[in-house]
């Protein structure tokens, strides 16, 4: 999908924080990309905006009166894209599992404002595509009349986040619209491993490793329940 002109992205924030919410505010105005339905300082009354609008983004801010925000965006069943505000260092392990897809600290600067609502719209903005062919070294992807020849040896994790993968390769990270069991599929399992709902890492290029965490490119990244039985390393 490649977004056109006269659409605006829909987004709305969620901070209990009158001046927080306010400097977020004067951000997003400043970007001629967004329509801001609006503000909202609870979990409560951002679910039913999320029932009434179709949202693209919401700004959420992790310590919200009543409900957390983690536990409101685990209650939701079809939830928007989230870039999530917070004042506290520990939550980034948490949001592996919520699709989360940037974390700005408090007091946010604009740089990284920006930074962020990049990110989110590079994601709306990744076309569908497919796998074309996959050999004992390479993958072709392909998008549009493009084709994307990528080395499997140069790959060192991939991530999903939601209908997108990221392949992290030695040249750089490349985004696109598809889920990560179809990717899995064509990847040889003797170099390459699940090892959460999120990420597969080539065994390759593991750095560090324990019984919870497996350590890539300096990143490291948790081993998800469900996989730990079937993980050989």
């Amino acid at each position: 999908m490649t977004h056109s002109a006269s659409r605006k992205y829909t987004c709305i924030i969620v901070e209990d924080e009158p001046i927080a919410a306010e400097i977020l505010e004067n951000f997003v105005s400043r970007d001629q990309d967004f329509h801001l339905v609006a503000k909202c300082s609870d979990a409560v009354y951002a679910g039913s905006l999320l029932n009434r609008y179709d949202i693209d983004l919401m700004f959420l801010d992790l310590h919200l009166p009543v409900i957390k925000g983690f536990d409101f965006l685990k209650r939701l069943t079809n939830p928007p894209l989230v870039i999530v505000t917070t004042a506290y260092h520990q939550y980034a392990v948490e949001g592996y599992e919520l699709d989360i897809v940037d974390y700005l600290m408090k007091p946010v600067p604009y740089n990284r404002f920006t930074k962020a609502v990049e990110k989110f719209k590079y994601l709306m903005n990744a076309e569908e595509v497919l796998l074309e062919a996959a050999d004992r070294e390479h993958i072709f992807i392909s998008s549009g009349k493009k084709q994307i020849r990528i080395v499997l040896h140069d790959i060192f994790f991939i991530e999903s986040l939601r209908e997108y993968i990221h392949i992290h390769t030695k040249d750089g990270t490349i985004t696109v619209k598809m889920p990560i069991s179809r990717i899995e599929e064509s990847l040889d399992p003797k170099i390459f491993v699940r090892i959460h709902k999120s990420y597969i890492v080539s065994k390759l290029k593991i750095e560090v490793r324990s019984a919870s965490m497996i350590q890539v490119m300096g990143k490291k990244l948790p081993i998800g329940r469900t996989y730990k039985p079937f993980i050989e390393l």
